[in-house]
Parts: structure tokens; sequence; C-alpha cells
């Protein structure tokens, strides 16, 4: 019983570890997925204006 205690308490302080390093890298992939779905929506949103802009009046 003591062994698996053991056992668990070791693959929660690793998950912990593991987390704690990682976080500066989840960190940088949020701010380069924001980044892109930013230009991505700037992209878009200028187009469409573009578009507005350029279209004939009737």
């Amino acid at each position: 019983m003591d062994s698996l205690m053991a056992l668990m308490l070791g693959v929660v302080y690793q998950a912990d570890s593991l987390l704690m390093e990682s976080r500066q890298v989840i960190g940088l992939v949020a701010a380069l997925l924001a980044a892109v779905l930013a230009a991505r929506a700037g992209w878009h949103g200028t187009d469409r204006l573009m578009g507005w802009r350029q279209r004939p009046e009737d």
C-alpha cells in the first residue's frame, strides 16, 4: 500500500513539474495562436471593407 501511495505521489509530482516547465511554451503557443487569429480577423475585415467600398453604386 505504501508503494502504491509513493507511486501516485511521484506521478502527481512529475505532472506538476512538467506543467511548471511547460508554462512558458504554453504561453508562447497561446500568444502565437492569438496573433494568427487577430491577423486572420483583420485580413477578413479589411477584405470586406475594400469590397464594400469598391461596390458599384446602383
